[in-house]
């Protein structure tokens, strides 16, 4: 049994951390305040392969673990995130379904230019009436001559409406009880992106609804077997719980490391304000949450690295992502409280990261769900 990551991992994240602290935080203030999406940065991850980590080697990808693609995104958002949950949908949401149940074709058509960072995708899932209960979905597709005709609308849509968005997979009622997932090209028309969303937090990142009004993509443009939409995206959402807690351990980490930093270089009553124990244990509880939260979400981690049972995999994903993300919105708390006035000044990180933090608690699963699949996984019949 080891707690460690391996020498390869730890390389590799401080190949990211050096990327993250370089490109990154000297301008996510900037494009945090102007709303700003840096099509630049997204281009930068793609050379250096974030986005082709699973990838196999035939479509540019490195053949690396999930683990791999967990460390990129904490130290991506170790320092902002708006960026790694850029890179966590692009692969999670992007890349993954067509990477797991696109054909031949689809695959080479459409995943080299995603892993290279040339492109992006969005996964189009949540409704304005379906969030929680995506099997409520209203969105219909209907076949006719060789064509799937689509109509209706998705909601909180990440990388969907980007300049270098290619292409956005959406889930759609195919017939009555069965759900499908195809794929619709950007600029299809009658495929329509909705003006961005004013957004509490995450103001780098792109987010729109979606508009679908007749539109129109060749029957080959299903996603693996028809009616098979629900299974697909709910595997999917386990991937991306496990990526999300990384991104929530990475928020966590980043308000324990400016707090002792400031806790050390604020003085009061002529001492450090870490001398305090009021402020030191509020830290001594974070840096333990922390690292709850990080051994939480690299075991489930290397649960799917191992190829475990699907079910083993979804309550380690479940109960990592109800711990991280709700340890990274205490995190926000407790770092804002350190930095007192300054914490609620947008000029300091915290500021941002408090912002940021609540998001995580509901996207790809609210905290609610991840409590009902735990219960579901300990046998109790909840509803």
């Amino acid at each position: 049994m080891t707690f460690e990551l391996s020498q390869e991992h730890e390389t590799f994240r401080k190949v990211v951390r050096d990327f993250a602290e370089r490109e990154v935080a000297p301008h996510v203030a900037q494009w945090d305040r102007e709303h700003h999406f840096p099509i630049d940065i997204v281009q930068a991850m793609g050379e250096l392969g974030f986005f082709g980590l699973v990838v196999p080697e035939e479509f540019g990808g490195s053949a690396a673990d999930f683990t791999s693609l967990c460390v990129a995104i904490e130290e991506l958002g170790r320092v902002d995130q708006s960026i790694g949950i850029t890179l966590e949908a692009g692969v999670g949401l992007g890349i993954n379904p067509i990477l797991t149940y696109g054909t031949d074709e689809q695959k080479q058509h459409w995943l080299p230019d995603l892993v290279a960072g040339r492109a992006l995708a969005g996964f189009g899932l949540t409704e304005p009436e379906a969030g929680s209960d995506a099997g409520a979905t209203k969105t219909r597709a209907v076949l006719a001559d060789g064509q799937w005709t689509i109509n209706g609308a998705k909601a909180f849509i990440t990388n969907s409406g980007t300049a270098i968005t290619s292409l956005v997979t959406v889930t759609a009622k195919t017939a009555d009880g069965e759900i499908s997932s195809i794929i619709v090209p950007a600029g299809t028309p009658g495929f329509t992106v909705e003006p961005p969303y004013e957004k509490l937090g995450w103001h780098i990142s792109d987010t729109h609804g979606l508009a679908f009004d007749d539109c129109r993509v060749p029957e080959e443009n299903l996603l693996g077997t028809r009616g098979d939409g629900f299974r697909q995206f709910l595997a999917v959402l386990d991937d991306g719980r496990i990526a999300i807690s990384a991104l929530a351990v990475g928020l966590a980490q980043g308000c324990l490391d400016l707090s002792v930093k400031y806790a050390n270089e604020r003085h009061t009553f002529g001492a450090p304000i870490g001398s305090r124990q009021g402020v030191a244990f509020s830290l001594s509880d974070l840096a333990v949450s922390v690292e709850a939260a990080r051994l939480l979400t690299y075991k489930a981690a290397w649960l799917k690295d191992a190829g475990r049972a699907a079910k083993d995999i979804k309550q380690a994903a479940a109960i990592a992502k109800l711990y991280s993300t709700e340890a990274a919105v205490t995190a926000t708390r407790i770092a804002t409280q350190v930095f007192g006035g300054n914490g609620f000044m947008e000029e300091f990180p915290v500021a941002r990261f408090y912002r940021d933090a609540k998001i995580l608690e509901i996207g790809e699963g609210t905290s609610e769900v991840q409590r009902m699949l735990i219960a579901r996984g300990l046998g109790l019949p909840v509803q």
